[in-house]
């Protein structure tokens, strides 16, 4: 039997929607879902980031505390779930890197996060479909282009301005780009 996936694109906590949470749970609950999976950048590092910061928004530590009490809500919502790791998600990660501190020094997503029974990777496939969050996918459909590529349905975050669901057909397979 196929699974029923819920798919939570990113959303950048602590500023996600208000109602995204009961949203996913309601849909959850709809549709009978028994695997979740996020896209990725569950967390928005807007404090690291690569670009100038807003200087309204918090710094570091603030930001981690507020956004870390938004992951403790959706662990809680969806205690065993599937992530896949986004540009935002890993900027600690990238930000060390430049600094020439390995990886090694740095706490694991699940410790950071507080978030036992989560499995945090860059890609995963469930059902011949292929997820992942997009890092360095662009152009003007970039599931597309990645169904091209993989030679299977692909479901992506990442691009916010790329919505949509386009298909692939032959006589012996159908495969989807979302």
């Amino acid at each position: 039997e196929m699974s029923r996936v819920l798919v939570i694109p990113d959303l950048h906590e602590p500023v996600a929607h208000p109602m995204a949470l009961r949203f996913c749970k309601d849909l959850y609950r709809e549709y009978r879902c028994n695997k979740v999976m996020f896209l990725g950048d569950i967390v928005d590092w807007h404090a690291i980031s690569f670009h100038d910061p807003e200087p309204q928004c918090p710094g570091p530590l603030h930001e981690y505390e507020q956004t870390k009490a938004r992951v403790k809500l959706w662990h809680k919502a969806f205690p065993k779930a599937t992530i896949c790791i986004g540009n935002h998600d890993c900027r600690p990660q990238r930000l060390a890197k430049t600094k020439k501190i390995p990886e090694t020094f740095l706490k694991d997503y699940n410790t950071l996060w507080e978030t036992p029974g989560w499995v945090w990777d860059y890609n995963f496939v469930v059902d011949d479909v292929y997820y992942t969050h997009g890092t360095g996918g662009g152009g003007i459909h970039p599931a597309w282009t990645k169904t091209g590529r993989m030679l299977m349905s692909v479901v992506m975050g990442h691009c916010h301005s790329r919505a949509g669901v386009k298909w692939r057909v032959n006589p012996m397979k159908r495969i989807f780009a979302m």
